[in-house]
């Protein structure tokens, strides 16, 4: 299982994050589309870095055209000589038409499905000399001359990943893309019995194997060396599950357990602007649920059994222990 940190940090802060996290031995460090643009991290993590793998984790895809797209997974992966993975996701409707002002389909996947295939015809003509055509109902690149075409191609296309919770999308993922990442608000009677088969559906679509595609995951942490640490990391977890559980596309990761009247309830008192008082509804069986609650001994034994058949990568950002037993559970997580 390889091992991630994360660059949510201030961009003067990147340089010391990223050589620390080469130190202790992570295998790949990734930045996401918050407060600031997931890109711009990862430019200077390439500088101060040698062989850590970078990947955006993720950027909305919906807020920007197949070929700003390719044109900076291009850029990152060739500065950082061939380390750059584009993780990419699709955002819900309101974010996209509201805070992007951008528009949003009625069927994002194949939305998403389309974007991804016309990233990878834009690079086909970049690094194989295929003709710039590309036609399809969202998108459409049929211009490419010679003065905006790269030339420093020799580390080859980036890879792309693909952010997923419903079937649908997770289906595309497993067609056209070369990993998943599953979110957090996700949990593992969920993923076995929706998404993994979604993602073999996706897989035999495309003809390919299970073996040359990455599933990502990282479930919610709650632990704490100390009695205050823990119920603080407690009550932020809460607070996050309760926020995702509000969303209507969420609703049926609660719902397979059981749980789906809740997800009404919790959006009924995100519309009111009850965000403190949501998190009371989620209780410790949900916590454990979406996520492990235990001793900071016990983390890791417990990823290994509920996830290590399928985790091909997680983060081990482990915020909740010393840098000691960090290096220490990051190195189990990886053997």
């Amino acid at each position: 299982m390889k091992v991630d940190g994360n660059l949510s940090a201030s961009l003067e802060e990147i340089p010391e994050i990223i050589r620390s996290l080469e130190q202790q031995g992570y295998d790949g460090a990734g930045a996401s589309e918050l407060s600031h643009d997931p890109f711009f991290p990862l430019l200077l993590a390439a500088e101060h870095s040698e062989k850590i793998d970078l990947y955006t984790s993720i950027a909305v895809a919906f807020a920007r055209s197949p070929a700003n797209l390719a044109s900076m997974a291009h850029d990152l992966n060739a500065f950082s000589r061939g380390r750059f993975t584009l993780g990419l996701g699709s955002q819900i409707r309101a974010h996209i038409t509201k805070r992007f002002s951008m528009p949003f389909s009625d069927k994002p996947a194949r939305q998403m499905r389309e974007l991804i295939q016309a990233i990878r015809a834009i690079w086909a003509n970049w690094y194989e000399g295929e003709v710039m055509r590309f036609e399809g109902e969202y998108y459409s690149h049929t211009l490419m001359t010679p003065a905006f075409t790269p030339e420093d191609i020799h580390y080859g296309m980036p890879k792309i990943v693909l952010a997923a919770v419903g079937p649908v999308m997770t289906q595309v993922a497993g067609e056209v893309a070369d990993g998943i990442i599953l979110h957090s608000f996700t949990n593992e009677k969920f993923i076995r019995e929706v998404t993994l088969p979604a993602i073999k559906k996706g897989l035999a679509k495309s003809e390919r194997n299970r073996k040359n595609f990455e599933i990502i995951y990282s479930p919610f942490i709650i632990s704490g060396e100390t009695e205050e640490s823990f119920e603080q990391n407690k009550e932020a977890v809460k607070n996050r599950i309760s926020f995702y559980g509000s969303t209507p596309a969420y609703k049926d990761v609660l719902q397979i357990h059981g749980w789906g009247d809740l997800q009404v309830e919790l959006n009924v008192m995100s519309k009111r602007g009850l965000w403190n008082e949501m998190s009371d509804l989620i209780s410790d069986e949900m916590l454990n649920t979406f996520g492990i609650m235990a001793e900071p001994v016990n983390i890791v034994p417990e990823i290994k059994r509920r996830y290590g058949d399928f985790i091909d990568r997680t983060d081990g950002s482990f915020n909740f222990v010393g840098s000691a037993a960090r290096a220490s559970m990051v190195a189990d997580l990886r053997g």
